[in-house]
């Protein structure tokens, strides 16, 4: 992404951790353990945020989440179900 201000590594983990824990908790996860497309297999959340993969350059800034596509993705349609029936 591009930021408008200056920004670093930590500043970027740091507000992906803070979203993980609060108001993302379950849909956003957030980690800095070295990671493997197999760690992540089983996951319920949508995304699995790889701090350890943030890079800062200048403006730029590249960060990388994991997902696991079947078993994050059965777990949205839950929530959403869950969703609509409690609206019933």
């Amino acid at each position: 992404m591009t930021t408008t201000r200056a920004t670093t590594v930590e500043e970027i983990n740091a507000a992906y951790a803070e979203a993980a824990a609060g108001p993302l908790k379950g849909l956003l996860a957030a980690t800095d353990a070295p990671l493997v497309s197999t760690d992540i297999a089983g996951d319920p959340a949508s995304c699995v945020f790889d701090a350890g993969l943030t890079r800062v350059l200048g403006p730029q800034v590249k960060v990388v989440g994991w997902y696991d596509n079947e078993w994050g993705y059965a777990n949205r349609l839950v929530d959403l179900a869950l969703l609509v029936g409690n609206g019933l």
